[in-house]
This record gives C-alpha cells, structure tokens and sequence, in this order.
C-alpha cells in the first residue's frame, strides 16, 4: 500500500469511531504522523503531497478530481491502472494519472456508495449517476481479464437549445424552425446516431421547446435527460437488490409513466422490449421522444421494428410495423465525423396518405 493509501485509511478510520471528534484535517494530521512514524523519514519532504492527496481520496474522487473538474474533458475511461484515457474536445488522449489497482476501486466504491447502486460478483457490472450528473459504467473481473474497467461519461452544465446547436455549426437555421415547429405540433420523434453522435444533447435541445402548459415524463436506464421545463418528473431504473428483488425495469416505468398525466413520453433511449410499451403509449395519443442506435434514419426504423419482438414470442411483427409507421412521424439522425464536429445528418418525415407511409428526406 502506497503512504497516501496508508494516510487515507488512517484517516478515515480516525473519522469512523463514534466517539471521534476529530475534523477531517485533524485526522488527516494524525495519520500522517503515524504513517511518517514507522516510515522513519522515508518520506521526508513529501508531508504536503500526500496530505493533499489523502484530503482528496477522503472529500473527492482522488486523482480522477482533476480530470472530472476539466469541463473540456467529455469522457474518461480506465483500462487498468496505467492505461486511462480521456476525450477532451472530441480527441482521444491517453493521460498519466497517479493511481493504483486499489486507488481505481476506492475511487468507484466512494462512487457507488453516493449513488446508492452496488457492485459485486454476482452484479459485476454497474450503471450509475454521480452526484454532478456524469455517467459511470463498470466492470469488474472476472468479467473483465485482471483490472476493472470503468467509464466515466461527463454532460454539458448547460442545457443546449436548438440555437445553440445552429451556433454551434451542428444543423442549419432553416433546420432548427422545422424541428422547433414539428417538436411544438406533437410530432413523435425518434433521435438516432452512433455512440458519441450527440443523440441525448439533441434531445435535450428539442426537450427546451416543450411548451408551458405541457407535462414531460422521462423515463431512462441512468440520469441523463436534462431540461429546464418546470413540469418535468425523470425516473430512472433500478437494479435487484442482494436478495435478487426490488428491480424496476424501463418496461414497468413507460407503463407507469402513462399513469403520470403525460403530454410527452421521453425514453432517454430505447435498446430493448420497452421499444413495445413505447409504442403502445404512443398509440394512446401521447407525444413520444426518444433516442436510439442506429446508422442511418432508415436503420433506426428497421431497429424500431425487431425490437419490440423481444417482448414475447406472441407479439406479431405486422402489429409492430404497422405501429411504427403509423406512430413515428419525424427521425432524426446525428452523426460524428473524423475531427470530431457532431451534426445532424438526416432528417425522415413520415407522409400519410390512403395508399399508406412514405419517407421523404428533409432538406438540411
């Protein structure tokens, strides 16, 4: 164990006993003194360091706090301890960070125990929402070969609006009216790209349209929509608790999510059989917005379709392609290019007419 691992586990240790009434600083100092004690000098000059870096581990996330306070830096992952990477302005770099096996699980232990969400050999992999919003994702071994694996997926402080993405260079005034337009007339909207293509920034922008009047109802695997509408309640699942009861899936929240008064469903993103109780909501009349991955608008409607069958052997596959064409008016698709620039590459608009559904392309 390293003299700052040694230093934080004094410390807070110190703070753990009950009759403890020792501030975070105080403990601090005394575990550095026991540590300097049986080092014997060994890490003489060295105090500030490691009681800064203790203080740290014991009020922050260690030496991830510098890379998570960057507000440049979009994504950080960890291959093992001497492998961790960030995306800073959409470019991959790899970082040199003082952490050890055991800092990388301490670090994610203090996560978890913040997020109320647990990991362990019977649940080794972990989706979970830190207290300033990013998105943590882990796995442990022997799911993974030796080391854990862990993701760290940061959002915008602010909001963007569909203005803010025209500034952006990500789609064009012309664009954004009829997005603004169809949002505001009801459209039921399905948001599709690749990972990183910007789906839920975009989502998010469309969600800043919402009128006054209306009641938003987002329902998501993790925390990630956000939105400044006032009459907005999110619901995100949840996972079995150690006795193996107590999950609440993304199926169960769109059904109770129809309970809630809705004037717009929001599925943060749809992966699996939950696509069919969306589209059984949105066939109640309730405006629906959701994202899903996908490489083209096309595609996207293609996906639509298989994966509400994964709801059951007796769901037939007319039923689902007559909801979805009868149901998704308007899908929008991001993409990333090679530097990095996110923009919306294709817009689909649903034409209905006796002779039933055709897909004509909005022009960009």
């Amino acid at each position: 164990m390293s003299a700052q691992s040694e230093i934080t586990e004094i410390a807070r240790s110190l703070l753990a006993r009950p009759t403890s009434d020792l501030d975070l600083e105080s403990a601090i100092s005394k575990a550095t003194d026991m540590v300097f004690e049986v080092a014997a000098g060994a890490f003489e000059g060295q105090e500030a360091e490691l009681r800064q870096r203790a203080q740290l581990a014991l009020v922050g996330y260690g030496a991830l706090d510098s890379l998570i306070a960057d507000p440049l830096v979009e994504e950080i992952w960890i291959n093992s301890p001497e492998h961790v990477f960030i995306s800073k302005e959409s470019k991959t770099a790899l970082v040199s960070l003082e952490i050890d096996a055991l800092g990388v699980r301490q670090v994610v232990e203090k996560m978890l125990r913040d997020s109320g969400r647990r990991l362990d050999r019977s649940q080794p992999f972990v989706d979970a929402t830190l207290k300033n919003g990013s998105r943590l994702h882990v796995v442990i071994p022997d799911v993974t070969r030796e080391h854990w694996a862990v993701n760290i997926r940061k959002f915008p402080t602010k909001v963007l609006t569909l203005s803010d993405l025209v500034q952006l260079g990500a789609l064009s005034i012309e664009l954004a009216e009829f997005l603004r337009r169809e949002y505001r007339s009801g459209s039921n909207i399905l948001v599709s790209g690749a990972t990183h293509a910007g789906k839920t920034t975009l989502l998010c922008a469309l969600l800043e349209e919402t009128k006054s009047s209306e009641r938003v109802i987002s329902v998501e695997e993790t925390f990630e929509v956000r939105t400044s509408h006032v009459d907005w309640v999110a619901m995100q699942a949840r996972q079995p608790n150690l006795e193996g009861v107590g999950e609440i899936s993304l199926r169960r929240l769109v059904r109770e999510a129809l309970r809630m008064r809705p004037s717009r469903i929001v599925v943060g993103e749809v992966r699996q059989a939950e696509a069919l109780d969306l589209l059984i909501a949105l066939n109640s009349g309730i405006a629906g917005l959701c994202t899903i991955h996908a490489n083209s608008a096309h595609d996207a409607l293609q996906k639509l379709q298989l994966l509400p069958l994964l709801a059951g052997e007796n769901i037939p596959s007319a039923f689902v392609t007559k909801s979805v064409l009868s149901t998704i008016d308007l899908v929008v698709h991001a993409q990333m290019d090679d530097i990095g620039h996110r923009s919306v590459a294709q817009v689909i608009k649903a034409e209905r007419n006796e002779q039933g559904v055709t897909w004509q392309e909005v022009s960009l």
